[in-house]
């Protein structure tokens, strides 16, 4: 699919009523082959993992559409003062690069995008655009390791393996990645 057809739309937790029918259906295609063999990629966990991060004021995502249809999409949220990403860590990292205030770390939950455009360079495009304007000093996202090419692809975009991390009990071990987002941060973990 050419790119050029693509258009990029942002909203923000106050439009999440209108879009979430939206990020649940391409979750639900994206999802498929998963959500038939583990609980934990359920349709119904999802909705309940997407409420709680659009729970939080800073929550934004980009959904990308070719015409009407959408083709991806991504959200994020910076994680607040009192949060457990850290915390789940299978080696814990030192404190001066756990400590959140709400404002330092952005938390990239869900990117994704439909078949027919995937190898377009459009999940890029998506990245970039809810990464723009973003005040944060960094962004961290998780992946799972059975998925290296999407490791790669993350790593090209300026992500760093920082260590593995299960947010849930009967979650996958997920990498933990981490990428700068303002020239003047330190997002490299071991830097303060």
């Amino acid at each position: 699919m050419p790119a050029p057809e693509i258009t990029l739309h942002r909203y923000g937790t106050d439009q999440l009523a209108t879009i979430r029918p939206t990020l649940v259906g391409v979750y639900a295609e994206v999802y498929e082959k998963e959500i038939g063999e583990d609980p934990f990629f359920s349709v119904d966990r999802f909705e309940g993992r997407l409420t709680g991060h659009s729970s939080r004021p800073s929550w934004e995502a980009v959904v990308a559409y070719d015409g009407g249809e959408a083709a991806g999409y991504a959200y994020a949220a910076a994680l607040p003062q009192n949060t457990g990403w850290w915390a789940h860590m299978l080696q814990p990292l030192p404190e001066v690069d756990t400590t959140e205030d709400g404002t330092r770390t952005l938390a990239l939950f869900e990117i994704m995008v439909r078949s027919p455009w995937r190898g377009t360079g459009l999940a890029h495009r998506i990245h970039e655009e809810l990464l723009a304007g973003r005040t944060e000093e960094r962004v961290t996202l998780l992946v799972e390791p059975g998925h290296p090419k999407v490791k790669a692809l993350y790593q090209s975009w300026g992500y760093q393996h920082i260590g593995d991390q299960q947010p849930f009990p009967d979650a996958p071990v997920y990498t933990t990645m981490l990428r700068a987002l303002r020239s003047d941060g330190s997002p490299s973990v071991g830097r303060s």
